[in-house]
C-alpha cells in the first residue's frame, strides 16, 4: 500500500511551521501527512493534528516520542498562539456587535476613527520562527524607532498590541534583538563581495556595529578608506593599549608568562608571535619573522631576552614554547642567564602527541578508520545527514576539535554516546526506503553500526583516551590557568588506563607512551608545585608522595625567590600548610577546598566558585610569603594560548619597506591580534560548529571528506536541503566539568614514580593482545 503513496512537495504558500516537520503524500484524491521523526502517517486532521502530535498535547493524535525538544516547544507555542488568536477574534466580534448596537453615538466624532482601527485586518497567528516575531518587551522599542525615523510605520503595516507579538513589515523583534531580512541580505552581499569569512558575524563587535548604525536612522554614511587608516585606527590603538596597560598593572602581584608561539604563513614564512599571559588575560606584544634564524640558538635567545626585559625580569615566572630541539637549547640559555625564570614546554603539545601515538597503534587506527567510513558516508549525503540529525536530536557525531587527534577520539566518544540513536536510524523504515542505503557504503555503514564488536572496541578506546582529552582541555583552557591541575590530570589518565586494562604488561604499553611524551614535564618544578599548592589535591593525598613533590616546591622557592630571608620564611610557613593550622583548618576553608576552580582570569571574576589562587588570598593571611608564591604559581598557564592568526596581516608588515606604512601595519596587527584575543577570552565562539564547513577542514578532514570526488555523484547532495546543526547536547545527559572529574585521592606510588616495564621486550605484541582482549 505504501508504494501507492505519491510524494507531494509542500507548497511555499504554506506558512505554518509544522509543515517543515512533516512530509505530504497523495493517494488518489486523498492527502496524507507523515511525521519525519517517528514516521507515523496521518490520514486526516490536517496540519493541526500533526502539530498536536509534535507538541505532545492531548487531542486527536498520539505524542511523538522522537521529536527534538526545541521543535516540541515551537509547536506548543504555535498552538498557544492559535488559542490567543481565537480569543481575540471573539473579543473583536463582541466589540463590533456593541458598536453596531448604538455605542458609537456615545463617542460622537471619534466613531469614524475607531471604526477604521477596528476594521483593520487582524494579523494571522505569528509563529516563533516567523520573520514577524516580537515579544511584548520590545513593543516600546518598536515605537521608539518611529521617532528616530529609521522605523516609521508604512501603510499596510499591521500591529497587534496587548499580546506577545508585534509585526512591523518584515522585521523580527524579540527580547534582545531585531532582525530585518533586508539588513541581513545587505550584510550578506557585503561579506560575499569582499570575501570576508562568514564567521565574522560571531565577532563581539558585530552587533554593537549594527546597533550604532541603526541608532542614527537611515542615510548614515560609512567611513572612508582614509578614515579607517587614520583617526579610526588611531583611536582603536589607544583603546587596545589602555586594555594592555590594565593587564600590565597586575604583573607585579600575580606574575606572568611569556609565550613564544610559532606560526607558518601560506607562503612558507615562519613567524614567532610573542604574547604575555596573566590572570587578567592575554596580550599580544609583537610578531617577528624568524624564517632565516629559527635554527640559530643565539638569535632566538636574543629575541626572548629583549621580550623578557621589556616585560620586566621580576614579573616573568616562565617562558613557554613548543618542545622542538632548538627551543630546548634556548630554554637552557634562559635558565643560565635568568636564574629566576623557568623554561616550560607547551603542555598542550605534549598531550596532543600522546593522543597521536595512541592513534598510531594498529588496533586503534583500524577502529578509527571504520568509524570514519560511517561518518564520511553520512556527511556526504544530505538526505542521510538530515536523517542522522533527526535521530540524534540535532547532535552531530563528528566533534570539531582543535587538533586532528583530539577530533578523532572526541568523535569516537560522541559516536558511543549516540550508539542507540544510530542503530535506530539504520533499522528504521526511512533508512530501508532510502536509495543511498542500498549502495556499497550504505551496507558497510549498516554492518559497522550493527556490529557489537565494533562498539565494544570504540567503548574501550573512549575509556583509554577520555582522561587525556579532559587533560588536553584543561591545559589548553583559555579562561582558567591549568598550572594547579596538570599534574593531577596526568595521574588520572594513567590511573584510568590501569583500571581499564588491569594487566601490567597491557597498561604499561600506554603508560610508556605517556611517560615518553611527558618526560620533559613530569618532573617540572612548576607543575609539581601547582599540585602541591592545590589544597583540594594536597589534603586528599597521603603517604610519602608529599615528600617527593615537596622537593619540587623547594626548587621553585630557590629559583623564583632570590631573597634568602624570604626563602626561609616560606619553608617555615609550609609547616602550617601541611598541618592545616590556623585559617587553613577553618571549616569554611575546608569546605572551600571542595569547590575550587583554577585561578579565574579577570574576564571571569563573576564565577560563583572560588579559584585556587583566591583560596590562598582568603585563607593564607598567616602565611603571607607562601601565599604570594602560591598565587603567582597557580595564576600561570602551562601551554601556548593563542588564536588563529591566519587572517592577521603579519606578512604585509615584513613585505612593506616604507617606514610609515610599516608602522601603521604593525599597529593594525597589534589591534587585530589583541581584539581577537579579547573575543577568545570572552568565549564568543561559534556555538555549533558545522563539521562540513571548510573552516574546520584542518581537524575534521578524514571524517567528512571523500578521498576523491566523483563528478557524476556531485548532484547527489543539495546543501540547500541540509538542516543546520543544532548542537543540542542536553540529550547526552549532564556534562561533568573537566576539573571536577579529577576528583581526589592520589596514593598510587607506581603512577607517581613513572615506572618503566623492563620486563616487556615486545610492546607491539602487547598492543595486539590488548586489541584482542577488547
Amino acid at each position: 500500500m505504501a508504494s501507492d503513496l505519491e510524494p507531494v512537495p509542500v507548497n511555499s504558500q504554506k506558512h505554518d511551521p509544522a509543515w517543515k516537520h512533516c512530509q505530504m503524500y497523495k493517494i488518489g484524491d486523498k492527502v496524507q501527512l507523515k511525521c519525519i521523526y517517528c514516521g507515523k502517517m496521518f490520514k486526516g486532521g490536517g496540519i493541526h493534528r500533526i502539530k498536536e502530535h509534535l507538541a505532545g498535547q492531548k487531542g486527536n493524535a498520539s505524542s511523538c516520542l522522537r521529536v527534538q525538544p526545541d521543535v516540541r516547544l515551537l509547536m506548543q507555542e504555535s498552538l498557544n498562539g492559535v488559542v490567543v488568536k481565537k480569543r481575540k477574534k471573539q473579543k473583536l466580534a463582541e466589540e463590533i456587535t456593541n458598536f453596531n448596537s448604538g455605542e458609537a453615538d456615545a463617542f460622537g466624532n471619534q466613531c469614524a476613527l475607531n471604526t477604521e482601527v477596528l476594521m483593520l485586518p487582524i494579523a494571522e497567528a505569528i509563529e516563533p520562527n516567523s520573520s514577524l516575531l516580537v515579544t511584548q518587551g520590545e513593543e516600546g522599542t518598536a515605537g521608539n524607532t518611529n521617532k528616530r525615523g529609521g522605523g516609521r510605520r508604512k501603510k499596510g503595516c499591521r500591529v497587534r498590541k496587548g499580546s506577545n507579538v508585534v509585526a512591523l513589515n518584515d522585521t523580527v523583534y524579540d527580547d534582545s534583538k531585531r532582525v530585518n531580512h533586508q539588513v541581513s541580505l545587505a550584510i550578506g552581499r557585503f561579506l560575499f563581495d569582499v570575501g570576508i569569512p562568514l564567521d565574522a558575524v560571531n565577532s563581539i563587535y558585530f552587533q554593537p556595529m549594527i546597533d550604532a548604525i541603526a541608532s542614527q536612522g537611515s542615510g548614515v554614511v560609512g567611513p572612508s578608506y582614509h578614515d579607517l587608516r587614520s583617526w579610526i585606527l588611531k583611536n582603536t590603538v589607544q583603546e587596545v593599549r589602555s586594555d594592555v596597560d590594565q593587564c600590565m598593572g597586575t604583573w607585579g602581584k600575580s606574575g606572568c608568562s611569556v609565550l613564544g608561539d610559532e606560526w607558518t604563513s601560506e607562503n612558507g614564512k615562519l613567524f614567532l608571535n610573542f604574547s604575555v599571559y596573566c590572570p587578567e588575560g592575554l596580550m599580544f606584544l609583537r610578531s617577528v619573522d624568524v624564517t632565516n634564524v629559527v635554527e640559530s640558538t643565539d638569535a632566538l635567545f636574543a629575541l626572548f631576552k629583549d621580550v623578557v626585559e621589556e616585560v620586566g625580569v621580576r614579573n616573568v615566572l616562565q617562558i613557554v614554547t613548543n618542545s622542538d630541539e632548538h627551543y630546548v637549547e634556548v630554554g637552557k640559555r634562559i635558565a643560565e642567564n635568568f636564574p629566576t625564570i623557568f623554561w616550560t614546554p607547551c603542555a598542550t603539545h605534549c598531550v596532543d602527541l600522546m593522543l597521536e601515538d595512541f592513534r598510531e597503534l594498529e588496533w586503534i587506527s583500524t577502529i578509527l578508520e571504520q568509524a570514519r567510513s560511517i561518518t564520511r558516508f553520512i556527511y556526504n549525503h544530505s538526505l542521510i545527514l538530515n536523517m542522522m540529525r533527526r535521530y540524534t536530536f540535532g547532535v552531530d557525531i563528528v566533534v570539531v576539535g582543535p587538533t586532528r587527534s583530539s577530533t578523532d577520539f572526541a568523535t569516537l566518544k560522541r559516536m558511543v554516546s549516540v550508539k542507540h540513536n544510530l542503530q535506530s536510524m539504520v533499522t528504521s523504515e526511512e533508512w530501508m526506503e532510502c536509495s543511498y542505503s542500498k549502495k556499497e557504503e550504505g551496507y558497510a555503514t549498516l554492518d559497522y553500526i550493527s556490529n557489537p564488536s565494533f562498539w565494544s572496541m570504540c567503548t574501550v578506546i573512549s575509556r583509554l583516551t577520555d582522561p587525556l582529552l579532559r587533560l588536553l582541555r584543561i591545559v589548553s583552557s583559555k579562561n582558567r590557568p591549568g598550572m594547579g591541575y596538570v599534574y593531577a590530570g596526568v595521574y588520572r589518565a594513567k590511573e584510568a588506563i590501569k583500571k581499564e586494562l588491569e594487566n601490567k604488561k597491557d597498561y604499561m604499553v600506554y603508560w610508556n607512551i605517556i611517560d615518553r611524551r611527558w618526560e620533559q614535564l613530569h618532573r617540572h618544578p612548576l607543575h609539581a608545585a601547582g599540585f602541591y599548592l592545590n589544597p583540594k589535591f594536597f589534603y586528599s593525598t597521603e603517604g610519602d608522595i608529599h615528600l617527593q613533590i615537596r622537593s619540587s616546591v623547594y626548587d621553585c622557592v630557590e629559583r623564583l625567590i632570590p631573597d634568602t630571608t624570604i626563602q626561609d620564611k616560606i619553608v617555615k610557613e609550609t609547616t602550617s600548610y601541611r598541618g592545616a593550622a590556623g585559617d587553613f583548618g577553618r571549616k569554611i576553608a575546608i569546605r572551600g577546598r571542595e569547590t575550587l576552580l583554577p585561578a579565574i582570569i579577570g574576564l571571569m571574576v563573576f564565577h560563583p566558585l572560588i579559584g585556587v589562587a583566591e583560596w590562598w588570598s582568603t585563607y593564607g593571611g598567616a602565611c603571607p610569603n607562601l601565599a604570594r608564591l602560591a598565587i603567582r604559581i597557580l595564576s600561570q598557564t602551562c601551554s601556548l594560548v593563542g588564536c588563529k592568526p591566519n587572517r592577521i596581516p603579519f606578512q604585509q608588515i615584513h613585505d612593506t619597506k616604507n617606514y610609515v606604512e610599516h608602522q601603521r601595519l604593525s599597529d593594525v596587527v597589534f589591534v587585530q591580534y589583541n581584539m581577537r584575543l579579547k573575543q577568545m577570552f570572552l568565549n564568543k565562539e561559534q556555538d555549533n560548529p558545522d563539521p562540513i564547513s571548510y573552516d574546520n577542514i584542518n581537524s575534521v578532514e578524514p571524517w567528512v571528506t571523500e578521498r576523491e570526488i566523483q563528478t557524476d555523484d556531485i548532484g547527489r547532495s543539495d546543501w540547500m536541503t541540509v538542516d543546520p546543526p543544532l548542537g543540542n547536547l542536553m540529550v547526552l545527559g549532564p556534562q561533568v566539568d573537566d576539573v571536577e572529574a579529577l576528583g581526589e585521592g592520589f596514593d598510587d606510588h607506581e603512577i607517581f614514580d613513572g615506572l618503566k616495564d623492563s620486563e616487556d621486550e615486545n610492546g607491539e605484541n602487547n598492543v595486539q593482545r590488548v586489541g584482542k582482549l577488547c
